[in-house]
């Protein structure tokens, strides 16, 4: 029954993106970078942001497994060589729906695997520092589905852009072209990195556009359950798909584990990642803030709260300019780690006042509030601690995302304080 679903399912989405392309603005350019929603209605479901490169896999197929938040009729891929220092050549690409309820297994759904284009083509050279996107891609996906999308790289090409710290399974086919494979035997090996792919969208999914959580390793989920999708995001996610669907919204995951808000770390800073993991995603109407602490506890350290106002005004102004509300989240409690000390920890208590009380945000989440032990306030809640007195297990980031207001998400932007 299923199977003969998706296929109807999958006429009516071959149906809807032929009308679309006539409508004008499709394909999408292969030589564009990501673009903000269009008029037809295009919206960010998943992302990861580029954290840095590894060796090429060359001759190598990748299948990438995600976890999208809203679904659509179609979908589309963004594929990344950012940080790369050579064109990227990708022999191949496809989209499937993972085998179901089984996130560590590399076979597709029968009769879900389709073959991306670029403009029709099925093969494309990623200049370096770019991304590219994928024509529409026609598969009817749900809602938390599981994607695979696999990449095939012939040679090498220099640095491979990825994110390293995926948390999910993803498998590698170390012998030759094996995108189109449904059954995933040939898919050997596995990673624990997401490589070459940084976002999906989907079109026709109703919902009011997304929201982009910008973070560091809280964010990209340290410490939650591996292939289980309990980052807070995701989380976030799960409470946003049980309003209306007018009401809901894509999430995308825009946290690189040791990511700072002031300098280069793990991956470009906050700032200067702003526009590419950001303000250039399909549908953005609201984004999350919860950067800092690694500018405090890192090497060099970061002691001028001043210094962080000046770049938390710098982000909300840039986020305001295109009608993007921003929800500043405190900086979460640390007291046992190896980086506290006494003074780290007053910048921290400083900072946090200022995201509570300046009115610079248009909402603020309290996580210091709502994870901080009280008998211990600089310390994490033991029930929420993972063990290293920084990182969250998976209740303490379901506490975490459960304290959002989702009104905050929808309210229009009352201000542009700087």
């Amino acid at each position: 029954m299923f199977k003969n679903r998706y296929l109807f399912a999958a006429l009516v989405a071959s149906l809807a993106i032929v009308l679309l392309g006539t409508a004008g603005g499709l394909p999408a350019r292969a030589d564009a970078g990501p673009a903000p929603a269009n008029r037809l209605g295009w919206t960010g479901t998943w992302e990861a942001a580029a954290s840095g490169t590894v060796p090429a896999l060359p001759g190598t197929s990748i299948r990438n497994v995600v976890h999208i938040s809203v679904g659509g009729r179609a979908a589309r891929v963004r594929i990344t060589n950012r940080l790369g220092t050579a064109p990227l050549e990708l022999g191949a690409v496809s989209v499937a729906l993972q085998e179901n309820d089984a996130p560590k297994s590399p076979n597709a759904v029968a009769g879900t695997l389709r073959t991306a284009t670029f403009r029709g083509a099925t093969s494309v050279t990623v200049p370096a520092g770019k991304d590219v996107v994928t024509d529409p891609v026609p598969l009817a996906v749900p809602s938390g589905a599981n994607l695979l999308i696999t990449v095939y790289t012939p040679t090498d090409n220099g640095p491979a852009t990825y994110h390293r710290s995926a948390l999910q399974t993803n498998f590698l086919a170390p012998s030759g072209d094996h995108t189109a494979d449904e059954d995933g035997s040939a898919y050997t090996q596995t990673t624990g990195s997401w490589y070459y792919v940084t976002g999906v969208d989907v079109v026709g999914s109703r919902t009011a556009g997304s929201v982009v959580a910008l973070g560091d390793s809280i964010t990209d989920g340290s410490g939650s359950t591996s292939s289980a999708n309990r980052r807070w995001p995701d989380r976030l996610s799960e409470r946003l798909r049980a309003l209306p669907p007018h009401r809901r919204l894509g999430v995308l995951n825009a946290g690189i584990s040791g990511n700072r808000v002031l300098l280069e770390g793990t991956g470009p800073s906050a700032l200067s990642r702003l526009d590419a993991d950001v303000l250039s995603r399909s549908g953005v109407r609201a984004m999350i803030v919860m950067e800092g602490i690694n500018d405090i506890k890192g090497n060099p350290n970061q002691t001028d709260p001043a210094a962080f106002e000046d770049a938390y005004r710098e982000i909300v102004r840039r986020a305001h300019a295109r009608g993007i509300r921003v929800i500043g989240a405190t900086i979460t409690p640390y007291g046992g780690n190896g980086g506290y000390t006494e003074a780290r920890e007053t910048v921290r208590q400083t900072v946090n006042d200022f995201i509570r009380t300046s009115g610079l945000f248009d909402a603020v989440a309290d996580f210091d509030a709502v994870v901080r032990d009280p008998a211990d306030p600089h310390r994490i809640l033991p029930a929420y601690d993972n063990g290293d007195h920084l990182h969250f297990n998976d209740a303490g980031l379901k506490a975490m995302a459960d304290a959002i207001d989702l009104n905050d998400l929808h309210r229009t932007r009352a201000h542009s304080a700087v």
